[in-house]
């Protein structure tokens, strides 16, 4: 049977990538192995050594995401029940724009399955969706938030940049390190290296990764390439639940489930 490696979004995500009442990537696993596909999840370890990380100046995304990841594919492509030819990567989110890293990492990874893959530089969406939540009215407080989030992100661009710049003057508080890393890495072009099977899904109601200022680089970086398949599922969300209306962050705290469409077509495409 084939194999999937799941990778959840930038932050302290544990296996299930629980988001309040929510477990998204228990879901898509629970819905894949109904289907045929065996699935591998692992707490990040944001979430399972969050004070060793807060410790390392020097930890950067690809630390957050690549080691972890290469010995999960690893793992399953071990195990007797699993083809090893068949073992596939799928990034939700953050998870999805370095799943091309992981596959350059271990070649053993047979293609991508990339759900909301941002390929906006990660400080200038910050400041696109906080702009977006403040609304063309922001309060006081809202657009001091965004004066802040705004000359942070400019310090990212800051040809200065460097390990010893203050985590305090750049987003979210993350060092120097790490967004160097972030800052010099295209997502697009390392997917298009890789020359290998991929699945690029985005929801339209999304409005931290967009149909507008994420998925044309997608569809741009990747036409030339044969076996990408691109859908965009408009009624769902940033963690693809189905909905109407806009989507806010308050729906985050609503149970729900991942769209049964989504998983099927995922599971559709690992097994073909």
């Amino acid at each position: 049977m084939p194999g999937v490696v799941l990778l959840a979004g930038g932050g302290p995500f544990d296996r299930d990538g629980t988001a309040g009442p929510n477990k998204p990537l228990k879901d898509l696993a629970w819905g894949l192995a109904a289907q045929g596909v065996a699935v591998l999840r692992f707490d990040k370890v944001t979430h399972a050594h969050a004070a060793q990380v807060a410790a390392d100046p020097g930890f950067t995304m690809t630390d957050e995401y690549v080691p972890h990841a290469v010995a999960a594919v690893r793992l399953l492509r071990s195990l007797p029940e699993v083809d090893p030819s068949r073992v596939f990567v799928l990034g939700h989110s953050m998870g999805g724009k370095v799943a091309p890293r992981v596959a350059a990492a271990e070649p053993s990874v047979a293609g991508l399955v990339v759900l909301a893959g941002d390929t906006q530089p990660m400080h200038r969406a910050a400041v696109r969706v906080l702009r977006h939540l403040a609304g063309p009215d922001p309060s006081p407080e809202a657009a001091a938030a965004l004066d802040a989030i705004s000359e942070q992100a400019a310090a990212v661009d800051d040809p200065g940049l460097s390990p010893d710049t203050p985590a305090s003057s750049l987003p979210f508080g993350l060092s120097g390190s790490y967004w160097l890393d972030q800052r010099d890495y295209d997502p697009v072009a390392a997917a298009a290296a890789l020359g290998k099977p991929m699945l690029i899904l985005q929801g339209g109601r999304d409005y931290q990764v967009t149909v507008a200022d994420d998925l044309p680089r997608w569809r741009t970086g990747l036409a030339h390439l044969r076996d990408v398949t691109i859908c965009v599922y408009d009624a769902d969300d940033h963690l693809f639940f189905p909905g109407t209306g806009p989507s806010t962050p308050a729906d985050y705290g609503r149970p729900q489930h991942v769209d049964l469409v989504v998983v099927a077509d995922v599971a559709d495409w690992l097994t073909r």
